[in-house]
């Protein structure tokens, strides 16, 4: 009998691939099959609603990894077994399984571990459905549910027609990826971001005034700490003024009287332009910017601004009024209060939200772009995007007004900015993911927060998770964070590895130049990977925060190299909505073993005939390792250390020489530094970024090396074969040639 990968509802369960996947399906719960073997689940109902939530069958005895919003901005990820371990407001839910023959059911008692050769994987992906937003959540009794909302009570249906959509792939970032196109088509609301353009300042090192200033921010704070990364050699290409540029009030929190917590989440607009710390009798705006472009070699800045225009939204001023702004107060749905409760939405669920009539909102954004525009302004970062999910009530439901604002976001950000200079922030919903059609870049995880030691471990290990589904749509930001930190190494590295922008919060004066330069080129360039940085296979579904034995790995490709982050992040924090457990405590060191095969898509940059021998490289130890592709190496690493393999093919020239290029190896990303790779009889041309020192392995000893024709000392070392030459100059490409 033949297997189909098309989920099928048979006997009351639910198979993919003859595996059975949910048992006790119920009966109102049907499959339309969608392209190349995958389908949508739908549900009918007896009675007409805004929200229903559908049982589609017990999930027992499979390892899965779910995406879910725990707080109303962020999603953070969590393994399992079984349905009662999936949060409300599921994003995301992949799971493994072996091939089964047809009508077979796994041993519920004990589940048969997969071998590599009959794994494969299913992803069921909640997404938009017309007005309707679907997620998943799992019960005690490890029945997996279907929530369908519209957030309007006057927009109610009684058919779930395409809520889930399931499908099955060997590759699980493949399948991902093929899903995630499939529905783009499909949907129409939102593209792949490989058809998107992504904005020019993700190559470049960047600065953010949050952290440096909060809501204090000033254009003499802002020189002063452009001037002190000049004074240490590290000058940032692009810089985001954050919150505290705009002219805000609020009415129930006057200057001087005590302070009512949660009040100053009600602050609102109530004018586009810049307020009186940006405009005087000598300056304003577009004098400051002028002035730090050219004395400071910025070649893009950022404003803030939220979605809704402030947090509260914005006020009936009369530069305002025009919008049509409407007094609401937000309504949560039961999954924003079900996980963690947000003091911001429940503050502004009492003091209201002034909205902008959504058939005004373009309106706004052009007005405010446009301003902005022509004061210098190259982009803006776009958060407290969340929001209008609780907004929906009389403007056709959740879904439908998110739709309106970002599609009049992104015609005026095409308008006024020549690059797609947009990042969009606090937008995890699946409303915003997939009315996503042209934003390129959106933030991964929840701020960095300096002075929150648990949260440093969580951060990095949410940002990659994360960046499995939006990676597909969106070049994943993952944060600032601060270079003089004591978790700025765990930080940096994983920025290095992220395939995301690099851009620190320091205060003036307080920076770490030794690790800035480890991530910065003499240009203000960085070594970016190609793809957002995502956990390797083996870390898929495993908890590297919490089950106190397993490191994190980290994925991601350069032109000609593969990359491998790794990171201890046991013992440091505690996940959301989770209790410690002993298996939480962690000794001096966690050990793991890092192999080529962690690259996925590495045989497509080694080229052909490539025989499957690889060199690694280790960032901070500086050993070097020649293995076969399905081969490791250990790795052991205290809390809150990292280690970043730099792993590159071997080539073999003229039948005896192999070589491999490494790349600058005192840089994070060392592989970034390879651009191009030839060779022809005993000749190796090598086209490198930036300057320093570049490493290749080689199994023999080259007679000579040239550095843009010019005959350059290089150092070999014939334990390990490390050859290491200096890169000199100030040019930002060298064309190295070795001649054996």
């Amino acid at each position: 009998m033949t297997i189909t990968a098309v989920p099928v509802i048979k006997n009351g369960s639910l198979m993919v691939r003859g595996k059975v996947i949910l048992t006790g399906v119920p009966e109102n719960i049907f499959v339309s099959p969608a392209s190349s073997g995958s389908a949508f689940l739908g549900a009918n109902s007896n009675t007409s609603s805004s929200r229903h939530v559908f049982n589609l069958g017990i999930l027992e005895n499979f390892k899965f990894m779910c995406l879910f919003i725990a707080k109303i901005w962020w999603m953070i990820p969590r393994v399992g077994t079984s349905a009662s371990e999936i949060p409300m407001e599921t994003q995301m839910l992949l799971l493994e399984a072996g091939e089964e023959s047809v009508l077979s059911i796994a041993d519920e008692e004990t589940p048969a571990e997969p071998t590599a050769e009959n794994k494969f994987y299913i992803l069921v992906l909640p997404v938009l459905d017309g007005s309707f937003r679907t997620t998943l959540q799992g019960t005690s009794s490890n029945e997996l549910q279907f929530c369908y909302e519209s957030g309007d009570p006057e927009v109610q249906t009684s058919e779930a027609l395409e809520g889930v959509f399931v499908n099955s792939g060997d590759n699980p970032f493949e399948l991902i990826k093929d899903s995630i196109k499939m529905l783009a088509k499909h949907k129409g609301t939102f593209s792949h971001l490989e058809n998107k353009k992504s904005p020019a300042h993700l190559d470049w090192f960047g600065w953010c005034t949050w952290d440096a200033f909060y809501t204090e921010v000033s254009p003499n704070g802002i020189k002063q700490g452009l001037q002190s990364f000049k004074d240490g050699g590290v000058s940032p290409k692009f810089l985001i003024i954050d919150d505290g540029w705009q002219e805000t009030d609020n009415e129930f929190q006057k200057e001087g009287e005590p302070l009512i917590e949660g009040a100053q989440f009600a602050t609102r607009l109530t004018d586009i332009k810049e307020n009186s710390k940006f405009k005087g009798s000598d300056t304003n705006l577009k004098e400051l910017i002028r002035y730090i472009k050219e004395n400071y070699g910025l070649k893009y800045v950022y404003m803030w601004h939220a979605l809704a225009g402030y947090w509260g939204g914005v006020s009936s001023s009369d530069s305002i009024k025009k919008y049509n702004p409407k007094l609401q107060y937000p309504v949560q749905s039961p999954g924003n209060t079900g996980n963690i409760r947000d003091i911001a939405l429940d503050s502004l669920e009492k003091y209201g939200v002034g909205v902008i009539d959504p058939q005004k909102v373009f309106d706004f954004y052009n007005d405010m772009h446009s301003y902005l525009a022509s004061s210098g302004v190259d982009g803006v970062k776009v958060d407290v995007q969340n929001l209008l999910e609780t907004l929906g009530s009389g403007h056709g439901g959740r879904v439908s007004i998110t739709k309106l604002y970002h599609e009049a976001l992104d015609e005026s950000i095409e308008k006024n900015f020549r690059d797609n200079n947009l990042i969009c922030c606090m937008c995890h919903n699946s409303d915003s993911i997939f009315s996503s059609k042209k934003s390129a870049t959106a933030r991964a995880s929840e701020d960095f927060m300096p002075n929150e030691p648990t949260f440093q471990t969580l951060h990095i290990a949410s940002v990659s998770f994360n960046s499995l589904l939006l990676g597909e749509i969106v070049v994943p930001d993952w944060d600032m964070f601060h270079s003089n930190h004591k978790t700025a190494e765990f930080h940096g590295a994983a920025r290095a590895v992220g395939g995301c922008p690099v851009y620190v919060s320091d205060k003036p004066g307080k920076h770490n130049f030794k690790i800035l330069k480890k991530l910065v080129l003499p240009d203000g360039s960085i070594l970016r990977a190609r793809y957002a940085g995502r956990p390797t296979r083996d870390c898929l579904f495993v908890d590297p925060v919490m089950d106190g034995k397993s490191l994190l790995k980290i994925w991601n490709l350069n032109k000609l190299t593969g990359v491998v982050g790794v990171f201890n992040c046991q013992g440091a924090g505690i996940w959301p909505m989770k209790q410690a457990s002993e298996s939480t405590q962690v000794g001096e060191c966690v050990s793991g073993r890092v192999s080529p095969l962690d690259v996925e898509f590495l045989e497509e940059i080694a080229g052909e005939n490539w025989s499957g021998d690889c060199v690694l490289y280790a960032f901070n130890s500086g050993s070097l390792s020649r293995v076969q592709k399905n081969k490791s190496i250990e790795v052991s690493l205290s809390v809150l250390q990292c280690e970043i393999f730099t792993i590159s093919p071997v080539k073999v020239l003229n039948e005896n020489i192999h070589f491999a290029p490494i790349g600058l190896i005192h840089m994070y990303n060392s592989g970034g530094a390879v651009e191009e790779f030839s060779f022809k009889d005993t000749l190796i041309t090598i086209k490198a970024r930036g300057c320093g020192i570049f490493g290749a392995y080689s199994s023999v000893k080259p007679s000579s090396c040239k550095v843009d024709k010019n005959d350059e000392d290089f150092s070999y070392s014939s334990e390990n074969g490390l050859l290491t030459v200096n890169l000199q100059g100030e040019s930002s490409y060298k064309e190295i040639e070795i001649v054996f």
